[in-house]
């Protein structure tokens, strides 16, 4: 395949150009930072598309913090739903065959514990700014195909994580204060709400993944990236920290809550699985371990 990948910079973005190169085929990249053009700029992103004639484009560029949003939410609604618009039209003006959006799985918000674990058709209620944003975009890529006939793929993705992440990401977050802790000789790390359950999947299974879903997935259908499994946070730094060997304690601080959160994310994964035959290979703990190191790495730069 030729492809492009929007947001290629990014956490998930280098995995993903990765895994393609690796996979044979042809990677065109594009992000801000690189030089690309902005997703809000139709005529600059028109003319990136049309002079590079992918066959396959991934859009993963967007606005991806939470707690961004809540700040300004304007702005995650420009990147992901202009954002998707845009890339939309680029390829559709281009004749590119198959897009890939990713939005995420805070579309779904608000659950109870009976609706757990979400498919693909549970109702969008997104609680944060971010999470309205991804649905917009979510809806934007439904309404691409269905009133332009376009190839369009939407990828709900859980939460994922690996080497490589921001510490802005809860994961590594938590190794990274860890890590911290080691070489400050600190006794505490500040956390904040440590019930909340997530479904977790690594970021080198979640790029295979989108690869799959180009390859296989349906035009029009939303596909749930996720494990079917969730954790808790307090699980996660229980295990970040018995891996380190550390002896560090965890200490609430109220100003790391979000202005709202969710109980518990789960998905349902068997769509993606019986489309595309996908199911995440590494696991929990190898991912943690991974993470653990990358932050040990970072610490001796």
């Amino acid at each position: 395949m030729k492809v492009l990948v929007t947001g290629s910079t990014g956490f998930v973005g280098v995995h993903l150009v990765d895994h393609l190169v690796a996979e044979g085929d042809e990677v065109i990249v594009t992000s801000r930072s690189s030089g690309g053009p902005d997703v809000c700029d139709l005529s600059a992103l028109t003319a990136f598309v049309g002079e590079h004639q992918p066959d396959t484009i991934f859009h993963l560029a967007g606005q991806a913090d939470v707690e961004t949003s809540w700040c300004n939410p304007l702005e995650s609604f420009r990147t992901n739903g202009e954002g998707t618009y845009n890339l939309l039209v680029a390829a559709r003006m281009a004749g590119v065959e198959r897009v890939v959006t990713v939005t995420s799985a805070d579309i779904y918000g608000f659950a109870l514990p009976d609706d757990l674990p979400l498919d693909e058709s549970a109702p969008l209620r997104p609680v944060s700014p971010y999470g309205a944003s991804k649905a917009v975009a979510d809806l934007v890529a439904l309404q691409a195909h269905l009133g332009f006939g376009q190839e369009v793929i939407r990828a709900r993705s859980f939460n994922h994580f690996g080497p490589g992440q921001s510490d802005r990401a809860v994961c590594a977050a938590l190794a990274s204060q860890i890590v911290a802790s080691e070489v400050a000789g600190a006794t505490t790390i500040p956390v904040g709400d440590m019930s909340v359950r997530r479904d977790f999947t690594d970021v080198r299974d979640v790029v295979r993944a989108y690869r799959l879903l180009a390859e296989r997935g349906h035009p029009g259908l939303a596909y749930n990236v996720c494990s079917g499994q969730s954790v808790s946070i307090r699980h996660v730094a229980d295990r970040l920290i018995a891996l380190s060997g550390d002896s560090v304690r965890m200490e609430p601080k109220k100003e790391l809550f979000r202005p709202a959160d969710l109980p518990e994310l789960r998905g349902d994964p068997t769509l993606i699985q019986n489309h595309t035959g996908w199911t995440p290979l590494i696991d929990f703990e190898s991912t943690l371990i991974d993470v653990l190191q990358d932050w040990r790495s970072r610490s001796t730069d």
